[in-house]
């Protein structure tokens, strides 16, 4: 069971995505926005973080940043649609934000819980 907190302003997003990921018995913890993603982080070890492109304030190429300045290490995914994640070349987007993967919307439970469970998978080798 890993600690997976997911930051999106979209409230259906953050209930599928957790709902999703506790039935594979993760233990998720959700934030509407990159202000309050970061507040948690701080308080809680986290082993995973899923978080949106696009958000009011603080969008999720700066979360990342600000996570990555907390804990250089933890696994990142980020998600986005309408156009805020290209459909092709999406390593090099990943890179360029500083995440691990890149999800676009709407993505199937098959591809988050693969991308979860390869990057937790790594994370324990590491």
């Amino acid at each position: 069971m890993a600690q997976i907190l997911v930051i999106d302003d979209e409230e259906i997003v953050r209930l599928t995505v957790s709902a999703t990921l506790r039935h594979f018995r993760h233990d998720v913890s959700i934030a509407a926005d990159g202000e309050e993603g970061i507040k948690l982080f701080r308080q809680q070890r986290f082993d995973l973080v899923i978080t949106d492109v696009r958000m009011p304030g603080l969008g999720g190429p700066e979360v990342i940043k600000m996570l990555r300045s907390i804990r250089p290490g933890i696994p990142i995914i980020i998600i986005g649609g309408g156009g805020s994640v290209p459909p092709v070349g999406s390593e090099a987007f990943a890179t360029q934000v500083g995440a691990d993967r890149v999800l676009q919307k709407p993505f199937a439970v098959q591809g988050l819980t693969a991308a979860v469970s390869e990057l937790l998978d790594h994370a324990k080798g590491e």
